[in-house]
């Protein structure tokens, strides 16, 4: 049974911590001692280490962390990495080499075939004789190279490089998909941002005017709100930030549409102290807040309520958003998470929908409960610690 659980494990070697891989290594005696299982295992303890630094992009950092380990998978002399433009690390022995590396690279980002050059050098005791020099691509583009340096370039050394080459491609593929992805929710919470100012500004606007003659005090402290709450929305760093925040923001937004409401606008808040801290994707809640508002509240006659709850559960936190207005179709509903139907007036709960999955995954999306005349409940679950996603 270990033998089974330690075969599993390296199969999806792929976005593995490398503690995992460690864990499998500690415990390789249960596995085999043979040369060949040692070998794989620390073959792959190695790729486990160079890959997170490529996961950035072909940079000159993200290629200096990954460069020794490169080497140790090629067991070459020295490596050379390039992107298009300029030599990014040279590592290794015959450092001397490392001026005509990008020179060495040329050929190879021109026509994208694997080169394999004899080195000139005067220095009797370098270990610098030839190179493999192979391509680096991503989308069929060449991106840059990957060179192997040693005394001799034999056809295992080629191999090697190429396959080696193919396993960084991967890396940089994944980078370049972690940046769509950065982009998207970019453009998905700038998407949301469009849909709060026209329809919010307005009415918060008039609703301020209003109390201009007859409460001035009020009209000020409306509009200090309506500063603060429009400043928070707007901001231009981070993609994520504190449930704290969040809900401070929150609060603005319902000061505001109590100012316009009146007693017809009821709000119970129960927030636990424990999750205030927890880092989630920029306005995650206010939109649900806001649909809460404009879909179950203004639609309807008499006093509308409100329900919002954050509740610690353990490794992650438990939060609700509750109205007791119209509600709506369930059916409905479902096609809109599903994006085969466009939301009337905004783009509010499919988009936290997407935002939520893509940077949690599809077991912590939005499940909502709802139907026509009995109003709408939105539950969302978030782990209080999750990889890449900080309020810095």
């Amino acid at each position: 049974m270990e033998y089974l659980v330690g075969v599993a494990v390296v199969a999806g070697l792929v976005g593995v911590p490398s503690i995992v891989l460690w864990r499998v290594m500690r415990g390789r005696r249960e596995l085999g001692t043979s040369p060949a299982e040692r070998a794989t295992f620390e073959t792959l303890h190695t790729a486990s280490l160079a890959g997170p630094p490529l996961r950035a992009g072909l940079t000159a950092d993200g290629a200096e962390r990954a460069s020794r380990h490169l080497r140790a998978l090629l067991g070459s002399a020295a490596v050379a990495i390039t992107d298009g433009e300029r030599l990014l690390v040279y590592d290794g022995a015959g450092d001397h080499h490392a001026d005509q590396a990008f020179e060495h690279a040329a050929a190879t980002l021109e026509d994208g075939r694997t080169q394999v050059l004899t080195i000139e050098c005067d220095l009797l005791e370098c270990p610098i004789r030839q190179a493999v020099v192979v391509p680096l691509t991503t989308d069929d583009r060449v991106v840059g190279t990957l060179a192997a340096y040693g005394q001799n370039a034999s056809a295992g050394l080629v191999r090697a490089a190429q396959e080696v080459a193919g396993w960084v491609d991967s890396q940089l593929e994944l980078a370049e998909l972690d940046r769509s992805r950065t982009l998207l929710m970019e453009a998905e919470v700038r998407a949301l941002r469009a849909q709060i100012s026209p329809h919010f500004i307005y009415n918060s606007l008039t609703t301020i005017a209003s109390f201009v003659r007859t409460d001035p005090e009020r009209a000020r402290e409306l509009l200090l709100e309506f500063a603060d709450f429009t400043r928070y929305s707007f901001r231009r760093h981070g993609e994520f930030t504190t449930l704290a925040e969040e809900l401070r923001s929150i609060d603005r937004y319902l000061i505001l549409e109590r100012a316009r409401f009146g007693d017809q606008l009821q709000v119970t808040l129960r927030i636990a102290p424990e999750v205030l801290p927890v880092a989630v994707p920029f306005l995650c809640l206010q939109p649900l807040v806001e649909n809460a508002v404009r879909h179950g509240l203004e639609s309807r006659n008499g006093v509308g309520r409100i329900t919002i709850i954050a509740e610690d559960a353990g490794a992650e936190c438990g939060i609700s958003v509750e109205d007791d207005g119209l509600g709506m179709d369930p059916e409905r509903l479902r096609r809109i998470l599903a994006g085969e139907i466009a939301p009337a007036g905004g783009v509010g709960l499919a988009n936290v929908d997407e935002r939520l999955r893509q940077v949690y995954g599809d077991e912590y999306g939005l499940v909502v409960e709802t139907g026509k005349g009995a109003g709408t409940k939105v539950n969302i679950r978030l782990p209080k610690y999750h990889p890449g996603v900080s309020a810095r």
